[in-house]
């Protein structure tokens, strides 16, 4: 009898082990790549582009839209992520949400306004 306790013991803690690994990897995203945005400020529309690479958490890349280029870091957790890169002195970060090769968020410029965007991964 304690032979087959500990055998049904064992199977269920192989399915909660397997279960919680199927969990934590749908809540893994890929960044790298590049994303196409569209973000909406008080001072009007923008496109954007940034160029990702996630290893692990950690992100880095480059901007680029209409005020030049800069490089950009940030943190990935779960769908969650925050980029920032600062240009002129003002650093602008963006906090949003990914779906597949889709993205969506809050725009904070410093302390100086703020905005939303949405973007597609090419």
């Amino acid at each position: 009898m304690k032979k087959s306790n500990f055998i049904v013991m064992f199977v269920i803690a192989l399915f909660l082990v397997a279960g919680a690994a199927i969990v934590q990897a749908a809540d893994k995203v890929d960044l790298t790549g590049k994303w196409n945005l569209s973000v909406i400020t008080p001072s009007g529309p923008g496109t954007p582009v940034f160029t990702l690479k996630q290893d692990g958490n950690k992100l880095t890349g480059t901007y680029k839209g209409y005020f030049g280029e800069a490089p950009v870091t940030g943190t990935v957790k779960g769908k969650g992520f925050e980029m920032k890169y600062t240009m002129a002195g003002v650093t602008t970060v963006y906090k949003g949400k990914v779906d597949g090769k889709k993205m969506s968020g809050n725009i904070d410029f410093g302390g100086k306004g703020t905005g939303t965007f949405t973007g597609n991964k090419e």
